[in-house]
């Protein structure tokens, strides 16, 4: 049974509060004035339930409501027969990745449009209604018939039977102390159900952290441990939801190597990845999702993963006949900054920190106006703790910061125990709320104004990062330091982040240092850059600001990795390892190409 529909209305029960508009979306809807049960209250929740079969899209409800909760949405043609939908006027998903032994598959697209219930329908956590949310299937025949013909079908059959089994690799890693306990080897020895332990500690170089304890590991270290542990598991589909956050560039690409060992070795892997450059070097093909999110999401058919990437910057996919961005998301190839020309905001001396432990040096630096500087560098070899140093958070065991700059700091791990609405938050700090230019350019290109009313407690982690990427933006500041401003972000966020950063940046006639992994990102929105190099835990060196080219040439080749830029969109990719092209770049010394 397929409920096929041309328009959904969305209700976003959180916005939604009736008693204080006394039901306008009821009152002024021209359907409820001819008699007809286009609106009704819902008996339980007291909040309305809007007749998709009767709406007539007039958009007069969703106009007239003062808090945004009513959405109508006209469905792409491409859209197809709806796969499930979580009840009248909530979320409805259209279509599913085809699974295929051997591959990776990754799934792009922004958050909330859908990734998480694809990854419940085929762990088998969710059984699809096919959009009949009043009938919730209790079993999986529906399901096989309705896929009869297809691989799809196999598989949840094989999934009813429990013939085959799932392991997934959850998207919040920070909350695993939570529910792990006990030093990490142990943890690894009980799911080491494949024998790859000795390689899984060895690629993704956990061999110092063994004898740790969960609740002692940084992101990075939780990151890879939840990696690790999936992969030792047995089984026939792997699903990672976001397993690079909090990894530097070349962890990145060793979780890649492990994660595609199971596909080697027959495995049928599916990943969500907002990285675009590990997306590319992960995935065999991918599945791009498009629509509205929190209201539908369309599964794409399945696209090359270099073609597939394109089409999703370049906002159109020809197959679909859909265009899903208004406009292509350009990368601009930006002539190098010269290292020492420039009006200098800030300065800093050569600077030494020793913690006992730990030891982190930098040569002396400037920052110059409208600039934005990236710092990038392995973890635990001192990024956050040059940051603390500019930001005043810490102070210098030798050497001067210029002090007389004021500056905003969003650090690395945002803590979500403020009781209270995101509105109560931005009124608490952030000194520029409710003015029009917070409004207008950071607000809603932020999309904050979707959140005003939720708990913070109640945020997801993208939606935390936002909101604190909008606090550091709204304070009167010289300069604003980032730190990994892009966890928890997908592509199309990052990008919006970049260049409301850069805006606020230039109209303040300011500057901004971001600390990030993001190869894309930084190559999106760097003016200059610094390289730190060392031994993570140990010690620490920080370079200069210098041009990007340069810094990435030093920081990469430290690596031994090469990117090129794609033809068509200049986006970063990375070569794979001794191809030609790497082989080529590393030759004449160009580890990070600015152009073909």
């Amino acid at each position: 049974y397929v409920i096929i529909m041309t328009r959904i209305s969305i209700l976003d029960k959180d916005r939604c509060q009736p008693k204080k508009c006394d039901y306008l979306c009821i009152n002024y809807c021209p359907g409820v004035r001819m008699d007809e049960d286009t609106i009704v209250i819902d008996e339980d929740t007291k909040k309305p339930l809007i007749s998709e079969e009767l709406c007539e899209g007039c958009g007069i409800c969703t106009n007239r409501c003062p808090f945004d909760a009513i959405t109508i949405i006209n469905l792409p043609e491409a859209a197809g027969e709806p796969i499930h939908r979580f009840g009248q006027n909530q979320f409805e998903l259209f279509g599913l990745p085809t699974l295929e032994e051997g591959t990776v598959l990754g799934l792009l697209g922004q958050n909330g449009i859908g990734k998480s219930t694809i990854m419940n329908i085929l762990s088998g956590n969710l059984i699809p209604n096919f959009g009949d949310f009043e009938n919730n299937p209790e079993n999986w025949d529906a399901v096989i018939d309705f896929y009869k013909g297809s691989s799809l079908q196999k598989y949840f059959k094989d999934l009813s039977e429990g013939k085959i089994k799932t392991v997934l690799k959850p998207q919040m890693v920070d909350q695993l102390p939570k529910v792990v306990k006990g030093k990490v080897k142990d943890l690894l020895n009980n799911v080491n159900e494949r024998d790859k332990l000795e390689f899984v500690t060895k690629e993704l170089q956990l061999e110092n952290v063994l004898d740790r304890k969960m609740e002692n590991l940084s992101g990075g270290e939780l990151q890879r441990v939840a990696i690790a542990a999936t992969v030792l598991r047995e089984g026939d589909f792997y699903y990672f939801d976001e397993p690079t956050s909090w990894l530097d560039v070349s962890q990145r690409l060793n979780a890649v190597k492990v994660i595609r060992s199971l596909a080697e070795e027959g495995k049928s892997v599916l990943v969500i990845e907002h990285d675009l450059a590990t997306l590319d070097a992960l995935s065999d093909n991918i599945h791009i999702l498009y629509g509205q999110p929190g209201g539908y999401g369309v599964v794409s058919g399945r696209k090359g993963v270099r073609l597939g990437i394109n089409a999703y910057i370049n906002g159109f996919l020809s197959e679909e006949n859909v265009r899903i961005r208004r406009n292509p998301i350009e990368f601009t190839i930006r002539p190098p900054t010269p290292e020492d020309e420039g009006d200098a905001l800030s300065s800093y001396s050569d600077l030494n920190k020793d913690y006992g432990g730990f030891k982190l040096t930098a040569d002396a630096g400037e920052i110059f106006y409208d600039e934005i500087v990236t710092a990038f560098g392995s973890n635990g070899i001192g990024k956050t703790t040059f940051a603390k140093l500019l930001a005043g958070v810490e102070e210098p065991t030798d050497g001067e910061v210029d002090s007389e700059v004021t500056i905003a700091y969003k650090p690395q791990y945002i803590v979500s125990n403020f009781e209270g609405s995101v509105s109560d938050f931005l009124y608490m700090n952030a000194p520029s709320f409710g003015s029009k230019i917070f409004e207008s350019e950071i607000m809603k290109p932020l999309s904050l104004d979707d959140m005003l009313d939720k708990p913070v407690k109640g945020l997801s982690g993208g939606e935390l990062q936002r909101l604190a990427i909008a606090a550091t933006l709204s304070k009167d500041a010289e300069i604003y330091l980032f730190d990994e401003p892009t966890a928890f972000l997908d592509v199309e966020q990052r990008l919006i982040a970049a260049r409301v950063i850069r805006k606020m940046v230039e109209s303040r006639n300011a500057a901004s240092l971001i600390v990030d992994h993001d190869i894309v990102f930084i190559d999106y929105i760097s003016d200059r850059a610094m390289v730190f190099n060392g031994t993570p835990g140990l010690n620490g060196h920080a370079s200069k600001p210098t041009d990007l080219r340069n810094a990435m040439n030093e920081f990469l080749g430290n690596l031994n990795i090469t990117f090129r830029r794609d033809k068509e969109t200049k986006r970063p990719r990375v070569n794979k390892l001794d191809s030609y092209k790497d082989r080529e770049q590393k030759e004449k010394g160009e580890y990070y190409y600015l152009s073909d």
